[in-house]
């Protein structure tokens, strides 16, 4: 049986049709996803940079160094010089390192205080082992209480009229919202 020259070339555009959209859009959709997390990450450096985490509130600060211990990884300096609780003071590295925000937007300097941004409850700074800082200020709960109004690396927002708003998780409050005690390791009594 002998196929015709029509058959063949149908049969060509059609492989050639069906590689590019495999290429396209089922490897690429991998690669576009990719971009799209990246986009939405707040920060954009590795947890090993991590040095120093300082945390700002109305009726407190607190400030946590990385050890280089591995068993205890970080010492809290601020407002006690004690071993820092590794569960707390992760759950709050992996939201620097990992959070995301779930949407952003531009807003007039002037309208900050609706969103809690003006007078912010909890400024988190954090030193990087380059000495580079990154900052991100939380302001209140949007209206459904889901997430937060946040701002980041508020330097280079001074000099314009408008600025941006992240809406973040309302992980990020249950991070910095503790008391004291649950900063600080628990010993284990013998």
């Amino acid at each position: 049986m002998t196929l015709k020259r029509n058959t063949w070339l149908l049969l060509v555009l059609a492989t050639i049709l069906g590689g590019w959209v495999y290429f396209y859009e089922i490897r690429g959709e991998a690669k576009r996803t990719q971009i799209q997390a990246e986009q939405r990450q707040i920060f954009n450096f590795p947890e090993e940079a991590i040095a120093k985490i300082i945390i700002n509130q109305p009726d407190r600060t607190l400030e946590f160094v990385r050890t280089g211990d591995s068993n205890r990884p970080w010492q809290m300096k601020q407002p006690e010089d004690v071993p820092a609780s590794d569960a707390t003071v992760s759950f709050l590295v992996d939201l620097l390192v990992r959070g995301e925000r779930d949407r952003s937007f531009t807003v007039p300097v002037s309208q900050l205080k609706e969103y809690g941004l003006d007078n912010p409850q909890t400024k988190i700074t954090v030193e990087l082992d380059n000495n580079q800082t990154h900052q991100i200020v939380l302001g209140r709960s949007n209206i459904n209480d889901k997430s937060l109004y946040a701002q980041t690396d508020l330097s280079q927002n001074n000099n314009n009229q408008e600025t941006e708003i992240l809406l973040v998780p309302k992980n990020w409050y249950y991070a910095v919202e503790r008391d004291l005690e649950e900063w600080k390791e628990k010993e284990l009594s013998e």
